[in-house]
């Protein structure tokens, strides 16, 4: 009899919702595939929170899918931000979009007072693309490819982040962006590895952890070592790392959480990982998202920051020797 009321009253519930999403205009909701794309959290982020947090609130189209208004996709961003910056989402999940924004913006005076960085959000802005190729060219030789991810890239990707958030960017803005980054970080990691020797990393993400840029990031880092990088790309399953880790006789396997992946799941994969490796291969794991976990895992090396990746780099060959 129970199971009958509660059905009943999830019926009650998608009914309600399919009529409240009648009311509201089509094109002031998006599927949740389309808000995937549009902040980088995944349809199971999104479940999850639904479940956890009782936001977003979803409402239902006349086929029973979920389809979300742009005030709840506008505090999504704002979320998806924060966490970029180090914020757990059960802290702010419940805050107003104003109280998000303002924690959003509030740390962003060092970025404003960068004039490089400000010159390329206002390419950006301008849609000048040939501008902005550029001048990410001129920075990368100027600095060099490791200043050039550490001093540009990384809080240049958090700036344009931000102002997307603040509304000052379109989706396609901030994509014309990471487009630009990956193209030239990739041209730069190509004429860098050619002269790389041990470690042998592997590099690439679990499923629905779809997030490449920071895999670039980390893979131009190593590059400048001397390590050779094997990428996979993201969203790989757990036993094909393994098996491919094995096939390229991978010293390392390393792997990038962004702020949207789930601590718990990040943890408990990486366990899962670590055993099915061989002891000899090395664990890494880096990104927003380790950044967040409070607990050591045993047998994985959580890299908080870029930085350390030198240092991690010469002691695996203090150990097993240059290669």
């Amino acid at each position: 009899m129970e199971k009958t009321d509660t059905s009943s009253r999830n019926s009650g519930l998608r009914q309600a919702s399919a009529v409240s999403a009648a009311v509201l205009p089509a094109e002031s909701m998006l599927s949740i595939s389309a808000v995937e794309r549009d902040t980088g959290l995944s349809k199971d982020v999104l479940r999850m929170w639904e479940r956890r947090y009782r936001f977003p609130s979803p409402l239902r189209d006349k086929h029973g899918e979920r389809i979300y208004p742009h005030d709840q996709i506008a505090k999504l961003r704002a979320v998806k931000r924060l966490m970029d910056r180090g914020y757990r989402p059960g802290k702010i999940i419940g805050l107003h979009l104003d109280d998000l924004n303002a924690l959003g913006t509030a740390p962003a005076g060092a970025l404003e007072h960068s004039t490089e960085i400000q010159e390329v959000l206002s390419l950006i802005r301008g849609h000048q693309l040939q501008e902005l190729r550029q001048r990410l060219n001129q920075m990368l030789m100027k600095q060099g490819l490791l200043r050039f991810v550490v001093e540009t890239v990384a809080p240049l990707t958090t700036a344009v982040g931000e102002a997307w958030v603040r509304g000052e960017f379109a989706v396609f803005e901030e994509h014309l962006y990471t487009e630009q980054i990956q193209g030239l970080l990739r041209n730069a990691i190509t004429s860098a590895q050619a002269h790389s020797t041990a470690p042998r990393v592997l590099l690439t993400s679990f499923p629905t952890e779809p997030h490449n840029l920071g895999l670039l990031m980390v893979e131009a880092a190593l590059v400048v070592e001397g390590a050779t990088c094997i990428p996979l790309g993201t969203e790989t399953p757990a036993p094909e790392i393994v098996r491919a880790a094995s096939a390229h006789r991978a010293d390392i396997v390393a792997l990038s959480f962004s702020a949207a992946f789930p601590e718990r799941l990040a943890a408990s994969g990486l366990r899962d990982l670590r055993l099915a490796l061989p002891r000899n291969v090395e664990l890494w794991a880096g990104g927003s998202c380790v950044r967040r976990l409070r607990k050591a895992i045993e047998g994985v090396a959580l890299v908080r920051s870029l930085d350390q990746l030198g240092s991690m780099v010469a002691d695996w060959r203090a150990v097993h020797g240059p290669g």
